[in-house]
């Protein structure tokens, strides 16, 4: 069974990734998800196993399996979104900027 982390956390880390990290998202829907020229991504949740985003202007859903795999604490949230960033960085040849 999957986790899922409690309000105040989800709040917290979509809060963050959508008003510091706009652009990262973006780079995680053009390189995770069937539209590599996507403008726009929004993270809207998050559990133990994947991360998901609403993408372009439709709002299309996109969800993106953790690469660690499944995760229980809040600390790991954090490492799966970096590790999704930069294998986006990757995929797209984008340089990562240092974490």
């Amino acid at each position: 069974m999957t986790h899922d982390f409690d309000p105040q956390t989800r709040r917290a880390v979509l809060a963050h990734m959508n008003t510091d990290h706009a652009a990262d998202n973006v780079l995680i829907a053009r390189a995770f998800g069937p539209d590599a020229a996507v403008a726009t991504a929004e993270m809207t949740g998050f559990d133990g196993d994947a991360g998901e985003w609403s993408v372009g202007v439709e709002g299309g859903a996109l969800r993106v399996p953790w690469l660690g795999g499944a995760i229980t604490e809040r600390h790991e949230v954090r490492r799966e979104i970096v590790a999704l960033y930069d294998e986006a960085c990757r995929r797209l040849g984008v340089t990562p900027r240092p974490h």
